[in-house]
Formats: structure tokens, C-alpha cells, sequence
């Protein structure tokens, strides 16, 4: 393949040069267990601190307030799960949203088998949560609210800091998924009253197998993974120190090119979008225009199955990501996409592409050019297309 234009930064990005750098002399050099005693050990429990500090620092949290994971899928499940088991006495009632990752919803219908009570949330036709609906569906045993600060699919930023406010007036936790948001968009956890929130590293090109969750001070959550003592008890298992090593690299090259590149990435994915409406008919554009990820753009073309249109785009060297997801043969169409209102055959002809910090104008040019040949190749094989043309010409 001559070309590669990668379009799939929601899914995961390329650790950064930098990022592998740092991580080297922890597979080699300073391989010691941090919990051993021994100064040569013992000297990555420092680093693991550090890192730590990074994190929070961008945050607005403290030091001792951010606990390494796996990833946003543990983080989730971390948060959701040792909540449920640790407000039992207070109530059994969880307030999320519609368009939740799957790591949130599953992890709602498990805690659903086990006694708990889960409002779903209805959103808008922009991806949307409506604050006031947040609130009208807090119960005296409401015991969490999670919402993702912005959609992976549709890429629309929630009004996170009206939702958080609600939760403390109302003395309910706030939980937040950001693990497409941390590192793309500005967050404060006091500012916002969050309460924890999930994040990881391969989405701000940093290692993958390798996350955090922050939990305030006070909130009374217990383990999730038993076993040692490690992450203040909090979570066992020896630490992945090059993991932590490559976040925090991660995180501090992420917030110090954030406005930089969120200028660069909003102009670009503006461009894109302006593209694709102007010069290919019927299609969408999902998620909210202005309230979204500065390098998330979600189309849907009408009369196009999302997963032909991924393959021939394959076959030109570009990347990108379906709206649909393939689960074990059967095609369904995004969760997401059916929640904003979009009937099964639309929500089928959809693609998402998400822009990285090397993506350029150039790219975007050829990937529209692109575009248009494909989706009039498809549409020229779809017999719903030939009839809706026919009847367009009726008219």
C-alpha cells in the first residue's frame, strides 16, 4: 500500500516518540518491583509518584487522588461496580445515559441482575444530555450519576459542569467517562464536580494497556482487584511501571499542545465537514456542531452500508471507523446513532473519522476524493437509490 491516512484516532492513537523514549529504561535498566524493599526498586515507587502528579496537576486533583487501571474499561467498571457494592445502604439507583461506552452500559446490566435500578437517559437529536432531565430523574436512593464527558462515536461534549453541580446539590456521586475527552479538551475536576472519572492512555498517544480513575478524596470506594497492597490499597497487582511512564509523558506533551492542536484539529475537522456536505448529496452529519471533540467528524450517507464503505476505503489506504459495530456476525447499528434518532437504515451508512495530531489538509483532500467515488460507486448498485432518484425526477 502506497498510502496510509490514518483516520481512526478515537479508537486508538500511535504512542508518541517521546512517550516509547521514557518507557525504554523501565522494560531494561530500572526494572524493579516498586513494592520491594531495596533502594533499586524502591526507586520506582518515586517514578510511579511523579507520573502521578503530572496527572493530577492537569486535572485540578490531587496527587494522592489518581489510581492507575488497565484502561477506561476497568475504570468504568472500577467506578460503577465498587460504587453499587460501597452506597448499597444509601439505595440501589444509577442515572447514565443512553449513548454510554459499552464499558458503562454492561457494566450497568450486571449491576441491573444484581438488585440495582438504572434510569437511561434520553438525548437529543445532537447526542445531548439534558440537565434538567438529570435532575428530574435523581430518586431519594439515587446513589451515582454517570455520564461521559464526550461521546466516542458522534463526539459531542456533554454540559458536564451542570450535571456535576446537580449531582453535589443533591448529595449523589458524579462519575465521568473521559477517555475520549482527557488530553483533547480542557477538564477541572473541582470545577466541574466530578466525583471520579476514567481515562486512558492509548487515546492521547500514550501505551495502551494502561489507564486511571480518579476518585475524590472521600468518596468511600473498595477494591476492584484484590489481592496486594498496592495503589493504597486500593487496587492489586504489581504496577505496569513503563505503562505509568509512557501516561505520564502522554498526558504532559497532551496538555501542553492542547489549544495548539485543538486549533489545528477544529480548523481541519471544520474543513472536512464543510467538504463532504457540499459535494456529496444526502447525507448527515451526527453529533452537535459546535459542542463536539475538536478532531471528531460522523457522517451518515444515505442508500450505503457502513461496513462496504470501510472496506473499499480500506482498499485506498484510509482508516477510519464504521458507526456500526460487527458483534459476533449479526450487524446491529450503533446504540449511539439509533439514541439520536436515526432510523436502522441510515444509522447502517455511517462513518466516523477521527483526526490526529498528524493529520494534514492534504490527507483530507484525497480521503473526500476519495468519498465521492465510492459512495456514487455504492449508491449506483443500491436498488433503494435508483427508486428515490426516479421519484425525485417525478417531482
Amino acid at each position: 500500500m502506497d498510502r496510509l491516512i490514518y483516520l481512526d484516532n478515537a479508537a486508538t492513537t500511535k504512542t508518541s516518540p517521546e512517550a516509547v523514549e521514557a518507557m525504554l529504561p523501565y522494560f531494561t535498566e530500572h526494572y524493579g518491583n516498586p513494592s520491594s524493599v531495596y533502594g533499586f526498586a524502591a526507586a520506582n515507587k518515586e517514578v510511579i509518584t511523579q507520573q502521578r502528579e503530572i496527572i493530577a496537576g492537569v486535572l485540578g486533583a490531587k496527587t494522592n487522588e489518581i489510581y492507575f487501571t488497565a484502561g477506561g474499561t476497568e475504570s468504568d467498571n472500577w467506578a460503577l461496580t465498587a460504587a453499587a457494592e460501597a452506597y448499597a445502604s444509601k439505595g440501589k439507583h444509577i442515572i447514565t445515559s443512553r449513548i454510554e461506552h459499552h464499558a458503562i452500559l454492561h457494566t450497568c446490566e450486571y449491576l441491573e441482575k444484581r438488585g440495582c435500578e438504572v434510569t437511561y437517559l434520553d438525548v437529543d437529536e445532537n447526542g445531548l444530555v439534558d440537565p434538567e432531565a438529570v435532575e428530574a430523574a435523581i430518586r431519594p436512593d439515587t446513589i451515582l450519576i454517570s455520564v461521559m464527558f464526550a461521546n466516542n462515536e458522534i463526539g459531542t461534549i456533554q454540559p458536564i459542569r451542570e450535571i456535576g453541580k446537580i449531582a453535589r446539590e443533591h448529595g449523589v456521586l458524579f462519575h465521568t467517562d473521559a477517555v475520549q475527552a482527557f488530553g483533547q479538551v480542557p477538564i477541572n475536576v473541582d470545577e466541574c464536580c466530578i466525583d471520579m472519572l476514567s481515562a486512558s492512555g492509548h487515546k492521547l498517544n500514550g501505551p495502551k494497556g494502561i489507564g486511571f480513575l480518579y476518585i475524590r478524596k472521600g468518596v468511600k470506594i473498595r477494591s476492584f482487584i484484590h489481592g496486594g497492597a498496592q495503589e493504597r490499597k486500593r487496587r492489586a497487582g504489581t504496577e505496569n511501571v513503563p505503562g505509568i511512564v509512557g501516561l505520564g509523558k502522554a498526558v504532559e506533551l497532551a496538555a501542553a499542545s492542547m489549544k495548539e492542536r485543538s486549533e489545528k484539529e477544529t480548523k481541519l475537522r471544520d474543513y472536512l465537514i464543510g467538504r463532504i456536505e457540499s459535494e456529496i448529496p444526502y447525507c448527515r452529519l451526527n453529533g452537535d456542531r459546535t459542542k463536539r471533540l475538536p478532531n471528531n467528524v460522523n457522517f451518515s450517507f444515505r442508500f450505503i452500508e457502513g461496513e462496504s464503505l470501510l472496506i473499499m476505503l480500506d482498499m485506498k489506504g484510509i482508516c477510519a471507523s464504521s458507526g456500526s459495530a460487527c458483534t459476533s456476525g449479526s450487524l446491529d447499528p450503533s446504540h449511539v446513532l439509533l439514541a439520536i434518532g436515526l432510523p436502522h437504515e441510515i444509522a447502517h451508512g455511517s462513518l466516523r473519522m477521527t483526526l490526529g495530531a498528524d493529520t494534514t489538509k492534504e490527507d483530507l483532500d484525497y480521503t473526500v476524493d476519495c468519498l465521492k467515488e465510492i459512495v456514487a460507486q455504492l449508491r449506483s448498485m443500491s436498488p433503494l437509490y435508483e427508486d428515490f432518484v426516479k421519484k425525485q425526477g417525478n417531482h
